[in-house]
């Protein structure tokens, strides 16, 4: 049987719980019959319930699991946390045939598929692997580095200013942009800003727009040590605030471990989104360009030393798409690779 259809189904399920699912990644799963029909399915979402996607999907579904196969964007979950193995859930159900994408690369999780082989369960593996990794990006880069993922959102001109020379700012980016960041704030587990652009800006940080299914807003993290008004908006009630007073880049990097979130949106300016550059802290760059032109003002990078082209930082290009005149870019950053 070809599970590309099914799987494609189940990554747009984990998708889902995008800003839900921290310090867990996002996972989406499908039982089929031997068809291919979809019987019933679901997807992790830690503010819902906390019954993994192969669970949610093996209730759905009922008596009509047995002999039935799962398709499930990452390897099922061999150990005992907060629920019990989804290992022994799809044992028990009946289920006949797993198939995922990615396997598991926690240490204290793994051994799923070799479980479940013992149980006489066929398993596949690596269907589509390559678009369920890109969807979890963010919690398997923290599981290989250690750290949460960053992902640099940027509005400029064409000429790469983020501010006139008078400070000014609002607005370079056109409403549908604006619109379409209230999505990644949403998919994000915490927003970050420095201590500059609080007191510059006076930013609320909170997601916009209707999203059915959220209760909670991310995190908002401010780095740095300047003292800020107390009547910022980044300190009322609608969402956690956490002021990491440092500029060691390190520390900040503990917290936020410590707060054990997935994804983290820097909305920062040019001086802590230049620094997390610099310090390898950047994953992947989310430009929106304005069709227009300042010619002085606030660039959006610089890290304030000579430079050769030698030394130019490349990265790699995954995305573009045109939003009512502005471009909107997403580029992978190689981190010195």
């Amino acid at each position: 049987m070809d599970y590309t259809v099914a799987m494609q189904r189940a990554i747009a399920l984990s998708e889902k719980g995008l800003g839900k699912t921290a310090p867990n990644p996002i996972v989406g799963a499908v039982v089929i019959d031997a068809t291919g029909k979809i019987i019933a399915e679901g997807f992790h979402d830690r503010i819902a319930s906390a019954d993994h996607a192969e669970v949610i999907a093996i209730k759905a579904a009922g008596n009509k699991a047995q002999g039935a196969t799962i398709v499930v964007t990452l390897e099922p979950c061999n150990h005992i946390g907060k629920t019990g193995p989804c290992t022994q859930a799809i044992i028990d159900a009946g289920i006949s045939s797993v198939v995922f994408a990615v396997n598991d690369p926690n240490a204290i999780a793994s051994g799923g598929a070799d479980k479940l082989r013992a149980a006489g369960i066929k398993v596949i593996e690596g269907i589509l692997k390559k678009e369920a990794a890109l969807s979890n990006r963010a919690w398997l880069m923290k599981i290989q580095k250690n750290r949460p993922f960053f992902t640099w959102k940027v509005a400029t001109t064409l000429d790469g200013k983020v501010a006139a020379t008078d400070g000014t700012s609002k607005w370079i980016s056109n409403e549908t942009s604006r619109g379409d960041v209230q999505t990644l704030r949403r998919q994000s587990d915490a927003i970050l800003v420095g201590t500059n652009t609080v007191i510059a800006d006076n930013p609320h940080l909170i997601p916009r727009g209707d999203f059915a299914g959220y209760t909670q807003n991310p995190i908002r993290i401010i780095c740095g040590e300047q003292e800020l008004p107390s009547d910022s908006h980044v300190f009322d009630d609608s969402a956690t605030t956490q002021f990491v007073k440092t500029r060691d880049l390190d520390l900040l990097v503990e917290k936020l471990n410590n707060l054990g979130v997935n994804q983290v949106l820097v909305e920062a300016g040019p001086t802590l989104a230049s620094a997390m550059l610099d310090h390898c802290l950047m994953d992947e760059l989310v430009m929106y360009q304005a069709p227009s032109l300042l010619g002085s003002g606030k660039s959006f990078f610089s890290l304030g030393k000579e430079s050769t082209i030698e030394n130019q930082l490349r990265m790699d290009h995954i995305s573009t798409e045109v939003l009512d005149g502005d471009v909107k870019s997403v580029y992978r950053i190689r981190n010195g690779e």
